[in-house]
């Protein structure tokens, strides 16, 4: 019997996708499409680098047609690739990604990230050719090629970051050797994700023909500064109104977060003058996407809620203290709001300084960068 092991969709231990759906074999199929090389990507974490990270996915395709791409990633990642056509197979990490890598041999290595884990990875990793990061015997992480010797550098020297310009995505391509304007994010909703996040919203009492600003309240607990105050979005709520949209309908306030943000969350609703909608923290992680999804506008630090914005089309409002202004993309969609404290893109995780950087972003502001967004200002 003829078997096309090279095809892009054979799996080897289970029916293809194809004979699932119209039970052909492999002498007849017309959905053959044979594998002309293997890549490996490399990102582990954070949820929002991961997804940002897919901007390389389309110019990796043009660049090495028929190739089939595997994504190494943390396991708590993996939802972020569902429905993604563009990455054949996601390995989780730990899991059995260490019998599923290091049993195969890749003819492109691409490790972005400069942490020693997943320089280590990339390093094992069979390859042909490596980009990236990987780790020397000797014990430290170094740049495989002269490309990422600039990323390697700016996360060595605080001066470096502080005065680079470029956004993740231009540094990301150029470290890959491809073309810099190809750098679409990669985030996608099935309808039944949206047909759950209508539903939540009737429940809520929100009204989809009426405009939904979603205020992302939360961060991660490693990056706390990167988070607005409560006081600022409480004002924010009670600022923004019809005017401010050029409507007569006032907007909509869909609070967005997770577990951490339950309680915060709930003292906004408190404090707010105007009615806000809660959407509670019990979302899974694609729900928490569908429901980012149902906003015209999002208001959020520099967390996993501006990327999935971002990659959803969405207008965004970023605010941002401790880390770089610069090396976010917003898609022409966006405000960059930063901080005026002095030591505002630091990377400082603990901070003693009062008030903080975010403390220093006024509602005032916030509402004047909505304002521009939602009257069809397309900025940066």
């Amino acid at each position: 019997m003829l078997i096309h092991q090279d095809c892009r969709h054979f799996l080897g231990d289970r029916p293809c996708q194809p004979h699932k759906r119209e039970g052909v074999h492999c002498g007849s199929c017309h959905h053959y499409e044979a594998t002309r090389q293997c890549i490996l990507v490399i990102k582990l974490d954070a949820l929002g680098d991961v997804l940002r990270t897919t901007c390389i996915l389309d110019a990796l395709h043009k660049a090495n047609p028929g190739a089939r791409i595997e994504w190494l990633t943390h396991e708590s990642a993996t939802p972020l690739f569902d429905g993604n056509s563009l990455v054949q197979r996601v390995h989780a990490f730990p899991g059995t990604a260490w019998v599923e890598i290091f049993s195969q041999s890749y003819d492109l290595v691409v490790n972005l990230d400069n942490a020693p884990l997943s320089s280590r990875l990339a390093t094992l990793a069979r390859g042909e050719r490596k980009v990236g990061f990987g780790y020397d015997p000797k014990g430290f992480v170094y740049p495989f090629n002269e490309e990422a010797r600039e990323w390697y550098e700016m996360g060595l020297f605080d001066d470096l970051k502080l005065n680079n310009r470029k956004t993740y995505q231009q540094i990301a391509l150029e470290i890959c050797g491809l073309p810099v304007h190809e750098r679409a994010l990669h985030l996608y909703l099935s309808d039944g994700e949206r047909r759950w996040a209508a539903e939540q919203a009737g429940a809520l009492g929100l009204r989809l023909d009426h405009p939904i600003i979603g205020f992302n309240t939360g961060a991660s607990d490693r990056w706390a500064h990167k988070k607005w105050t409560e006081e600022g979005f409480v004002a924010l709520t009670n600022e923004i109104g019809s005017a401010d949209l050029g409507t007569t309908v006032a907007p909509q306030i869909l609070l967005l977060g997770g577990q951490r943000e339950v309680e915060a969350n709930l003292r906004i609703a408190r404090r707010a003058e105007k009615p806000v909608f809660n959407s509670g923290g019990d979302n899974t992680l694609r729900q928490f996407f569908a429901l980012i999804d149902l906003c015209d506008l999002v208001v959020t630090g520099d967390t996993l809620a501006m990327h999935v914005a971002a990659a959803l089309g969405k207008k965004v409002v970023a605010l941002f203290g401790p880390t770089s202004v610069a090396e976010i993309d917003l898609y022409g969609r966006g405000v960059k709001l930063t901080s005026d404290a002095p030591c505002a893109g630091a990377y400082r995780t603990d901070c003693d300084v009062v008030p903080t950087c975010m403390e220093r972003i006024s509602a005032r502001q916030v509402r004047s960068a909505v304002a521009h967004l939602m009257a069809g200002a397309e900025l940066t």
